[in-house]
């Protein structure tokens, strides 16, 4: 940005500077995201082993660990979201939670290289006390501090460089988020070859620092692009907005809501920021109406009374939430893929002629499979249901959600049934595994699963989230990741607790190190069943959902618009009388580019 250009989060018109923004500053954000996950997502999927055989954990404990890591690196995604909204752009929040994450690793490449500072065999599920113990936490904790808060800032960043405003630009958002996946995918592909070949087979200290060099190469190249980004000056705290609307709301509480809702407060139109768009009322969650009433003795402040724009907001976040909820459980079921399946592949065959597939490499086979599709679902796909549908990304971002969540399903289903087929002929042959082909089914439709859900929920929160609050809203996504992970441990945790009591070895379903001797196979099944009972509970809330398109206002009509105002109406109430330029409008003029 321009120096001494202050800025608020309103819009992004309202920042727009020639020559910055588009696909040219956004290539910047693909080689970070590219970069940084040719190491994270190489070493989640092989950490279960490295746990096993260097930290010296039992099956569960190191299941359990990558699960609590992952959960936790995406649960901090909220903390960059929130900063990157409220105290620092999102450039600088990057900028600062990239550095804790290149230390991360620097310590784990140290621990990793030197064998004193690693545990021995005790023969328990954690055999890690003392100062070993202190470094192996501080470096996951640092780890999962600097890797969470650039996921917080980063997606946010990346949108921000096309404004929704322009029907051009808003056409290129769904591609952005599509692309920000394809990088991702692209650079986890060479991780989980590359450097899990390298981790296992050379030494893990030495994947763990292409994983350092590789972050820091993409930092630099993020670095790089500042010039062309558009960067926003955070204003008032997202927090503090939803406190306003509740206090006032809980004050008011005894005061009578009018009938028409052109009577709660809303700050005229002369007299605002053109710059920053009004939403309009809701029948939904009516009880934050109060927080809109202004009594006749009271002066206005931003603690006696809210505008219906500050109201709707938090009814956006509330209608959110049973959205993130919905999607958890989805999360859950990806948390198997990089821990037991990749168990499961270490006890198949993994030859391809005379070259041994390492067991964490297995999942390159749903991210090879994203690769291709998503850019036949970008350039085939979406312009063919555009046609149909007249929306800018072919189908609303809650119907690919859904799709996603289906997928999962199915994939949960083949992934018990492969077991099975493992655990028979591992028992009947030990000698002769089945080929780890086999898992390439439930990886490669929960490839395609994911790749419908996880950019569905960025650009469903991001396009949903009220202007000040997109960071935070885009964390939404990563916390439902978060919970997924945390769920799996807590479900590992009670099967084995519940089962075992039913058990003549009294051991639970996933008690030990030995496969062949649990019932991975009915855990599947537990969480297939599971699902399909979450999707009846997503379709109601994707029902019941009210996109934020069909409220949001524009206080400029255009031509051609026809805008009635009622005898009643003041000026102040004109913002509720014009559907938003995103709703029917914009996506008519698309349609007919």
């Amino acid at each position: 940005m321009e120096e001494g250009t202050k800025l608020e989060y309103n819009s992004v018109s309202s920042y727009k500077i020639k020559g910055k923004g588009g696909f040219r500053a956004s290539s910047f954000i693909y080689g970070f995201v590219g970069l940084d996950n040719i190491g994270f997502v190489a070493n989640m999927v092989s950490m279960v082993l490295y746990l096993s055989f260097k930290m010296h954990f039992d099956l569960s404990g190191s299941a359990n660990t990558v699960t609590n890591l992952l959960g936790s690196t995406y649960l901090l995604s909220i903390i960059g979201g929130f900063i990157s909204d409220t105290y620092l752009s999102r450039f600088h929040t990057i900028l600062i939670f990239g550095t804790a994450e290149i230390l991360a690793w620097t310590l784990m490449t140290i621990q990793g290289r030197y064998s004193s500072l690693q545990p021995q065999v005790c023969g328990k599920s954690n055999c890690l006390e003392g100062g070993i113990a202190l470094l192996f936490y501080g470096s996951l904790c640092l780890l999962a501090l600097g890797t969470g808060g650039v996921r917080g800032a980063l997606p946010a960043l990346g949108a921000d460089q096309f404004d929704q405003n322009d029907p051009n630009e808003a056409k290129a958002l769904g591609r952005y988020f599509n692309w920000l996946l394809l990088s991702s995918v692209s650079g986890s592909a060479i991780g989980v070859t590359v450097i899990v070949w390298v981790s296992t087979n050379k030494g893990w200290w030495i994947g763990f620092l292409i994983s350092l060099g590789a972050t820091f190469l993409g930092f630099l190249i993020f670095l790089f692009g500042k010039p062309f980004y558009r960067l926003q000056v955070p204003a008032e705290s997202p927090l503090t907005r939803i406190l306003q609307v509740i206090t006032v709301a809980i004050r008011n509480r005894k005061l009578q809501s009018p009938e028409n809702p052109e009577e709660l407060y809303e700050i005229n139109v002369k007299e605002s920021d053109s710059s920053k768009p009004k939403i309009a009322h809701t029948d939904q969650f009516r009880y934050l109406d109060k927080a809109a009433i202004l009594p006749k003795t009271v002066e206005p402040t931003q603690w006696t009374v809210c505008t219906v724009t500050k109201v709707e907001e938090v009814k956006i976040l509330t209608r959110m939430m049973p959205i993130i909820a919905s999607t958890i459980l989805m999360n859950t079921c990806l948390a198997q893929l990089q821990t037991f399946s990749v168990q499961q592949g270490y006890r198949m065959n993994r030859h391809f002629g005379s070259f041994e597939i390492p067991a964490p490499s297995v999942p390159v086979i749903p991210l090879l499979f994203m690769c291709f599709l998503i850019p036949i679902y970008d350039f085939v796909f979406v312009p063919f249901a555009r046609k149909i549908t007249n929306h800018p990304s072919g189908i609303t971002q809650l119907q690919r959600v859904g799709v996603g969540l289906v997928l999962s399903i199915i994939s949960m289903g083949i992934a018990a049934l492969v077991e099975i087929k493992r655990k028979h002929q591992s028992l009947k042959n030990p000698l002769e595994p089945i080929h780890v082909f086999w898992l390439s089914f439930q990886y490669g439709i929960f490839g395609i699963a994911d790749m419908f859900t996880l950019v569905g929920m960025l650009e469903f929160f991001y396009k949903e989230a009220p202007e000040g609050m997109r960071s935070l809203s885009t964390s939404f996504t990563w916390i439902s990741l978060s919970f997924g992970y945390y769920l799996s441990s807590v479900f590992v945790d009670i099967i084995n607790s519940v089962t075992k009591r039913f058990s003549q070895s009294n051991k639970g379903w996933l008690a030990g190190q030995d496969l062949d001797q649990n019932n991975l196979q009915l855990f599947y099944w537990f969480l297939a069943i599971l699902s399909c009972l979450n999707f009846i509970n997503y379709l109601y809330w994707a029902s019941w959902y009210k996109y934020k398109s069909d409220d949001k206002l524009d206080t400029k009509p255009k031509s051609g618009d026809n805008v009635t105002l009622p005898k009643s109406a003041s000026v102040s109430r004109v913002p509720f009388l014009k559907a938003n330029e995103n709703d029917a409008a914009d996506v008519s003029s698309i349609g007919h580019k």
